[in-house]
This record gives structure tokens, sequence and C-alpha cells, in this order.
């Protein structure tokens, strides 16, 4: 029974509804495959798998729900046992581009002081962080209401991490100068985007996912702030 059950939930979904589907399509030959319709909407469950990456990177940074069922749940598969070794890499790539936001890029320092000044980056930035997802998973079990089951809580937390690909362009910092208002610009869309991505994993409102997002960026900004003393 359990098997039947986890297999059921390691099934793709479709884009449109949502619903778990059997397979997104059927291949006769190399390069020649038929998509398949959902049984539930009746609708091709996963037109994406036909697009180019640029069409649904657009689609995404658009908002589209659509977009981010097929990354999420058809692409990376985050609801498989596969899973933990992106969380892994996800937590970790996530970790260095908060650094690079905080990291002042001071090149007249010696080495010595280089390494101190990396490291405490990097301490800042994993307590920011940890404050991140500890919020976050504190108001998706009292806000939300979702029974505590980790593998369910791994998948938020991998969805809200993998939406947040917007902090991609803070490694531009460590080369040219942006003003404030570009990291601004770019907090607000990594804001609107784990929301997008809660909603879809979750299935709960968009005001509740805003919600649940906005306390979960607002504790670690002010950890930022206030007890580290980022500027």
């Amino acid at each position: 029974m359990g098997d039947a059950k986890e297999g059921e939930e390691e099934r793709p979904r479709c884009v449109g509804c949502g619903r778990r589907v059997k397979t997104l399509y059927m291949q006769y030959s190399p390069g020649n495959i038929r998509l398949m319709k959902c049984d539930t909407c009746k609708a091709v469950a996963d037109p994406y798998i036909e697009c180019e990456f640029m069409i649904i990177l657009i689609d995404l940074i658009l908002h589209k729900t659509r977009a981010y069922r097929h990354l999420l749940f058809n692409k990376l598969r985050i609801y498989s046992s596969l899973d933990k070794g992106v969380l892994v890499l996800s937590i970790l790539t996530h970790l260095v581009l908060d650094a690079c936001n905080i990291a002042d890029g001071d090149s007249s320092i010696n080495i010595f002081s280089a390494i101190l000044n990396c490291s405490k980056v990097l301490g800042d930035a994993l307590l920011g962080n940890i404050v991140f997802m500890t919020m976050l998973f504190l108001e998706v079990q009292f806000i939300l209401k979702l029974s505590f089951d980790i593998r369910r809580y791994r998948e938020v937390l991998l969805a809200v991490i993998i939406s947040s690909y917007f902090k991609l362009f803070l490694m531009a910092m460590m080369v040219w100068e942006f003003p404030s208002s570009v990291i601004f610009f770019v907090e607000i869309s990594v804001l609107s985007s784990n929301t997008v991505a809660l909603r879809v994993v979750t299935e709960f409102s968009k005001a509740h996912c805003f919600g649940v997002c906005f306390g979960a960026h607002a504790a670690r900004y002010l950890t930022e702030r206030w007890l580290l003393g980022a500027p």
C-alpha cells in the first residue's frame, strides 16, 4: 500500500491543472514523440517538453505557474528520491549567492584579511539563511497548516530555493558596480518568484503564500541588518 502511494506521488503532473498523469509523452522512435493529454483537463499535459530553454526561462520570469510546474515537477522531479542531491547543491549555491550580496568587494586588503572577511561573509550568509529557512518552516506549519512531513518540507524548501534564480544576477555585482535599486529589484523578484513556486507546490492561495515568503524574507533581512550590521 505504501509503495503504491509513493509511486502515485512520483508521477509527473499536468502543467495546466496540476493533476498527476501516468506519462507525459509516448516515444515511438528517437526524435519521434507524441505528447499525452491530461485525463482531468483534457489538454496536453506538458507542452514545454518540445519548447526551447529560452521560452521556458521567459515564462519563468513572467511567473507563469505552468512553467513552474514543468520545472519543479516534470523536469527536476522534486518529489522523487533524486531531489536530495539537487537540494544540497541548491542550498550551497543559494548560500554563495547571498554571500556575494553581502561581500563588499574590497580588493585593497591583504590575503589574511581577505580570508577573515570571506569567513565572516559566509558565516553571515549562513546565519541569514538559517533564520530564513526556520521562519519559512514555522510559517508553513502554522499559517498554511501543512502537516509535518519531512518529504513535503523538503519539496517546499527545494521549490523556494530553486525559484530564487534571480539571485544569479548578484554574481555580476562581483565584477561591475550597480546602484542599490538593482539589489532591491532582485530581492522583490525573488520574493514574487518564491510566492509562485510555493503556491505551485502547496496549492494554497496566493495571499497566504505571499505572507509566508514575505515573513521569511523579512526575518532574514532584519537578521542581516540589525544583528549582523550588514549594509
